[in-house]
């Protein structure tokens, strides 16, 4: 393990900075450790190592344009995001043409100095929380290669944890960046609805999806976040940003908070795995001994799927319809795109007002006694790749069920919700335990998480390379 795979974006961008290093370095190595690591793990489909080297040197030649805070720093992007010259296949085979500019997020990793080294692998169309293709295979979980890295932004969290690069972006629409994070024992942000521009969308999913990141520590997430956040007037929805910077509240300790923790499913009928159990009260324990106010609760959790799958349902749809070539789409989302069309533009507008309702429901029931939820990511620990193999789509969904028992609520209330590593089960696949605070709080998770990982109380596994899996 080279030391290039131990550090963090946060001292790359520093390093850069002061000259103690160049962007031309620090790609290479990422570039090295891609070429070294990615063959066994699948987390690339495109690695953009001319056009990186190029971006990386006219950085170093003192390109104008960008603020530094991420300067030199290589960063991997799910199959989702729009880069300029390359086809934003959203997992799939459905498009062709590269594009010709890149999305709002991706223009802004620019102007902070990031580099973009390659994009990642996702299901089509993030439809399931594995991270497995017709088009472009299984991606592997690099501490264990016959378990699943989570999806839909598997791809994103392989790259990271396995040291091939420091930051990677992803996106959420059910629990696609908490639960490849819990799966690889990274941080994995879901932020408030409306925080993050989903331009040129207006919209992904009817609400559900948001856009963010997935990095070693905490300080990275801050620093991302402080990059990326900010909404455009073409949102539909938006969220102010913090009044103080991201990465300063990630390096913050909190005032003593109030925090619930629950072992319970989201999802009536959904046992939680003991080991499961086990590393959220151990985590619950760590929160008190930082001096939180910790209680244990049996919530009555608000049932989610009436708004969820409308949503759902009508994104997938509209997904389908976007794409060049909707003849090569997997047969999978084919039947899932058949089975939309009882989502109507009125059962979807139904399944909104459901949402807001079930939010404040969270904030009035669960968010009023306490300032922060704890729960599992998963209750149920990664399962072995190919779960899904051959599975029509109904069938699917619901053998996927108890992955996303409790992701698919804070999507559709909007709340902000991360994942930290919290332990490691018996075929050593880390934990995630997720805190859940009020919209538009952010920052107050940040400084929950980054409190927690200063005091050793984040069970953080090391990057891995393919040769080195547990």
């Amino acid at each position: 393990m080279s030391e290039h795979s131990e550090r963090t974006a946060v001292d790359i961008a520093m390093a850069v900075r002061s000259g103690a290093t160049s962007a031309r370095a620090e790609v290479e190595a990422a570039l090295e450790r891609i070429a070294q690591r990615d063959p066994s793990i699948n987390a690339f489909t495109v690695v953009r190592a001319d056009d990186a080297l190029a971006e990386a040197d006219a950085l170093d030649n003192g390109a104008p344009g960008h603020d530094g805070l991420l300067a030199g720093v290589p960063v991997a992007v799910k199959e989702e995001y729009a880069v300029t010259g390359t086809v934003t296949t959203l997992g799939g085979l459905g498009n062709s043409t590269p594009e010709t500019a890149d999305s709002e997020v991706i223009r802004r990793l620019r102007a902070a100095g990031a580099i973009i080294v390659g994009k990642t692998t996702m299901p089509e169309f993030g439809q399931f929380p594995f991270t497995e293709s017709a088009a472009t295979g299984v991606t592997r979980n690099p501490y264990n290669p016959g378990r699943s890295v989570g999806g839909s932004s598997g791809g994103s969290a392989a790259a990271v944890a396995s040291g091939m690069v420091p930051l990677a972006l992803g996106a959420d629409g059910g629990g696609s960046i908490r639960i490849p994070a819990a799966c690889t024992g990274l941080i994995g942000l879901k932020p408030t609805r409306g925080l993050i521009t989903l331009a040129p969308l207006a919209q992904h999913w009817y609400a559900l999806v948001v856009l963010g990141g997935l990095s070693r520590t905490v300080a990275d997430s801050g620093l991302l976040l402080d990059v990326i956040a900010g909404a455009l007037p073409t949102d539909r929805w938006s969220c102010d940003k913090a009044t103080t910077a991201y990465a300063v509240a990630a390096a913050t300790d909190p005032s003593p908070l109030r925090v619930a923790w629950a072992t319970k499913a989201v999802t009536t009928g959904v046992a939680t795995d003991p080991v499961v159990a086990t590393a959220t009260e151990s985590l619950a324990r760590s929160l008190a001994a930082l001096g939180h106010r910790v209680g244990h609760i049996e919530p009555r959790w608000p049932i989610p799927t009436d708004a969820f799958l409308p949503q759902f349902h009508a994104g997938m749809r509209d997904e389908a319809a976007s794409v060049e070539h909707p003849d090569r789409l997997e047969p999978r989302t084919r039947q899932t795109v058949a089975l939309s069309r009882w989502a109507t533009p009125r059962i979807v507008d139904r399944a909104l007002s459901r949402g807001e309702r079930i939010a404040e429901a969270v904030d009035e029931h669960l968010l009023t006694e306490a300032d922060v939820l704890a729960l599992p990511v998963m209750p149920k620990i990664a399962p072995p790749v190919g779960l899904i193999e051959g599975m029509h789509t109904t069938r699917a969904q619901f053998a996927t069920l108890p992955y996303v028992s409790n992701t698919v609520l804070f999507n559709v209330t909007g709340h902000p919700a991360i994942s930290v590593p919290a332990g490691v089960d018996a075929h050593g696949i880390p934990i995630g335990v997720q805190l859940v605070a009020r919209r538009g709080r952010d920052d107050l998770l940040l400084a929950l998480a980054g409190q927690l990982e200063r005091a050793g109380a984040l069970d953080i596994p090391g990057p891995v390379s393919q040769d080195s899996h547990r």
